[in-house]
């Protein structure tokens, strides 16, 4: 029982040791100061506003290839098993991306696979994900990311 309790509090140590990912980390500069640089958004007329064509290119950031760390973010799965477990999603700096257009850019999405599963309880609720950082480009029907995690964890978002 000591060595269970001693296994168990070593894991979570690890955890508030892992290197903590900022989303703009996986920014290139050109992008981030097309953001910075966007007119207002007016929501007015047909259909929902569009980033700069440029920005939607996945440019990537080459020093953030092999970086393991942690990420927050929110799940939209693409891969479940019969009893809902999540075994592959595109995880997202925002809740709703990729559902609602438009969706992020390539660099702000990252395809994560973790063949073991895991379980949330509604979308909404965001996750960590640990693992480490690989520039792949994956592409489907709900989005584009630049980015991939083969995920050692995955476990509820507490700040």
């Amino acid at each position: 029982m000591v060595a269970l309790a001693s296994l168990l509090i070593g894991s979570l140590s690890a955890f508030a040791d892992s290197r903590e990912i900022d989303w703009l980390e996986l920014m290139p500069a050109e992008d981030l100061a097309l953001l910075e640089n966007m007119p207002e958004v007016e929501h007015e007329g047909d259909g929902p506003p569009l980033l700069p064509d440029e920005i939607m290119t996945g440019r990537v950031v080459p020093e953030m290839d092999n970086v393991a760390g942690r990420i927050p973010g929110f799940v939209v799965p693409l891969k479940t098993t019969e009893d809902m477990r999540i075994l592959e999603f595109f995880l997202v700096p925002y809740y709703g991306a990729c559902i609602h257009v438009p969706p992020p850019p390539p660099n702000q999405i990252i395809h994560v696979k973790y063949p073991e599963g895991f379980t949330i309880e509604a979308l909404y609720t965001p996750v960590w994900v640990e693992g480490t950082v690989l520039i792949q480009r994956t592409e489907n029907a709900i989005g584009t990311s630049s980015y991939a995690i083969m995920a050692d964890t995955v476990f509820p978002y507490e700040d």
